[in-house]
């Protein structure tokens, strides 16, 4: 990363009024975690489970959980990366506000992250549909490997449980998606970092930064719908690039 760029996103970081971190899958490639939409990810292997039928039928919760046992054996060692702790350190030193992530892995808040919104919530719990009862996933996905039966929830008895995240037909949690626009809307700078810009409403909080007179760096493998109104676009390793934001920091 050219390092007149770096200083220049450094001052931009230090310069703004409650910067915000905006994190997709492609932060967490780097730590192992494959991306759900490259070859070889989860939705390039199974069909989609929509919401409906997992609270419809039987079958289709057999079929989520199988899936999702699968799933839970690439994050659940996973280990933050440079990219995760950096913007953990960024906020513990007051640098940004907060992270809105749309991953499900759990790994800023490892990292030390404690300001976090998950837009599509978290695979590391599992909630029960019927009365919300919460649980940690990794007990109960090893349940399931070990009985081929899906579990049901111990507070209602016969709850259905399934990870709490966001699937497919299910709608995001109004609350956390108007706290992420407000954060946004506040920013005086926005990171979209690891995230293809294209699933929406998520997509549209990089956009509302910009519209309120705010700076967005893109940090992004490939290309974005939202690169043409960014005010750096940055490619390659997202861990190399934020190392190289960080060391410029201690230049200003």
């Amino acid at each position: 990363m050219d390092a007149a760029v770096a200083l220049r996103i450094a001052n931009w970081l230090a310069e703004a009024d409650k910067p915000v971190v905006f994190t997709g899958a492609g932060i967490s490639t780097e730590s192992g975690i494959p991306d759900f939409r490259s070859p070889g990810g989860v939705w390039t292997k199974y069909r989609t489970v929509y919401y409906d039928e997992f609270m419809a039928s039987a079958a289709a919760r057999l079929e989520y959980w199988q899936q999702k046992a699968v799933g839970h054996s690439e994050f659940a060692d996973a280990l933050p990366n440079d990219g995760h702790r950096i913007i953990a350190e960024w906020e513990a030193a007051g640098r940004i506000h907060g992270v809105v992530t749309q991953n499900i892995d759990g790994l800023h808040q490892i990292a030390g992250n404690q300001n976090v919104l998950e837009l599509h919530g978290t695979a590391r719990q599992v909630q029960c549909q019927d009365c919300g009862a919460r649980y940690d996933a990794g007990p109960l996905v090893a349940e399931f490997l070990a009985t081929e039966e899906v579990p049901s929830c111990r507070h209602c008895s016969d709850g259905r449980l399934k990870h709490a995240t966001i699937s497919f037909g299910q709608a995001l949690p109004r609350e956390v998606l108007e706290e992420a626009a407000d954060w946004c809307q506040q920013a005086g700078l926005l990171f979209a970092i690891g995230s293809s810009l294209v699933v929406t409403p998520a997509a549209n909080l990089p956009v509302m930064t910009k519209q309120q007179g705010g700076r967005l760096v893109i940090i992004n493998r490939d290309s974005t719908p939202l690169d043409a109104i960014a005010d750096e676009v940055i490619g390659g390793s997202i861990g190399a690039a934020l190392v190289a934001i960080d060391r410029a920091t201690t230049r200003l």
